[in-house]
């Protein structure tokens, strides 16, 4: 079989995944792509997101079309340069076999579940990925969200370096004991699980409230910030959708679920079944109606930000950055292009609150650049 087949198979994003379902087809059979370029749409349990191009090449075969729901590892299409013929395409097709986890693969996946970490008494949730001798990468997530909003990001990252994922108080599987709720305590609990983790030096990158809570450590401890990546981030400005806030504080049935996460992205199609149940089996959780009431209460009290960084960040004597989607419908994007002239900004088209899981292929670009400077 010639080296120059290669096959695009169904991808694995998050630990739990284990099948996804063909969206649609952004290429056509025939049509030729440079590396990079978006090639087609998977929805996974939690959101739809693109297949990129691993390298150039021709759409040679399409194997699964648009709603084919199939198992990690399995074929979807076929590329290989025009002068291939078909019948080694055909070959190849026939041919094609997912390939079965190793006993050690199957091992490490299975070991490679979240843990917890008692920090000043307080139990909380990470997930730790990757190795390397760089210095590791800690992300935080948001206001409601948990671990699971990096799934397409902490893997990608950790293929050079070792990623670590915080729940933080009172959301995902950490101890719901939130104290006050505000960005000191919440800070706090950040600094203590780091120093329990035994680092001493981190890229911090955080998204929307979590990037606020990373900005206050970087500040707070520059000698600890390799360097600072805020995603749609809170406390660069006054402004926030409270109307999201208070639905998502109050949502218990489906239908004000979808209402209010579809908010957080460009498409209201990309919120799928699995999030919205997610989203409603956490919210049932004993404490955390609470947690959730006192964080939104310290943080964004009469639906304004009660914390603005803005003037610290950027004599912040660390490389820092700011990414952020067009159509962000939380936290407006004015709040990154006020900053242009003095910081890298990068605004992503056609993504809204969470470019890192509706834009991932380029947050992780922009990321991977910016911490290996």
């Amino acid at each position: 079989m010639s080296a120059v087949v290669t096959a695009i198979t169904m991808p694995k994003w998050g630990l739990t995944m284990t099948e996804g379902t063909v969206v649609g087809w952004l290429k056509q059979q025939g049509q030729r792509f440079a590396e990079g370029e978006e090639i087609l749409e998977i929805e996974t349990p939690k959101i739809t997101n693109v297949v990129e191009a691993p390298s150039a090449g021709t759409l040679r075969r399409i194997v699964a079309q648009a709603g084919a729901t199939l198992p990690i590892g399995a074929l979807l299409a076929v590329v290989a340069p025009d002068e291939v013929p078909e019948a080694e395409i055909d070959a190849f097709v026939a041919g094609f076999a997912v390939v079965e986890p190793s006993t050690s693969e199957e091992a490490q996946a299975e070991g490679v579940k979240p843990r917890d970490i008692e920090v000043a008494g307080r139990r909380l949730r990470y997930l730790d990925l990757g190795e390397g001798d760089g210095a590791p990468v800690l992300l935080v997530h948001g206001f409601g969200a948990d671990v699971n909003t990096w799934m397409f990001t902490q893997p990608a990252l950790a293929d050079e370096r070792r990623v670590i994922a915080l729940d933080l108080p009172g959301h995902g599987g950490s101890a719901k004991d939130v104290g006050s709720g505000n960005a000191e305590r919440l800070t706090d609990a950040v600094e203590g699980a780091i120093g329990a983790l035994g680092i001493d030096r981190v890229h911090l990158i955080g998204h929307s409230m979590g990037g606020a809570i990373a900005a206050s450590l970087a500040l707070r401890r520059p000698e600890l910030a390799a360097s600072l990546t805020l995603i749609a981030s809170a406390g660069l400005g006054p402004e926030i959708n409270a109307a999201f806030l208070d639905g998502f504080v109050r949502a218990a049935r489906r239908r004000e679920a979808v209402e209010v996460l579809s908010l957080l992205v460009h498409d209201p199609a990309l919120v799928s079944r699995t999030m919205v149940e997610d989203v409603l089996r956490y919210k049932r959780l004993d404490g955390v109606a609470a947690a959730l009431a006192k964080i939104a209460d310290a943080w964004f009290a009469a639906g304004r930000q009660s914390l603005d960084l803005t003037a610290q960040i950027v004599t912040l004597e660390r490389p820092v950055q700011i990414i952020w989607g067009r159509e962000d419908r939380v936290i407006p994007v004015s709040n990154a292009e006020a900053l242009a002239d003095r910081l890298p900004v990068h605004i992503l088209e056609q993504a809204g609150h969470l470019p890192h899981m509706e834009k991932a292929g380029e947050v992780n670009r922009l990321v991977k650049q910016f911490i290996e400077i």
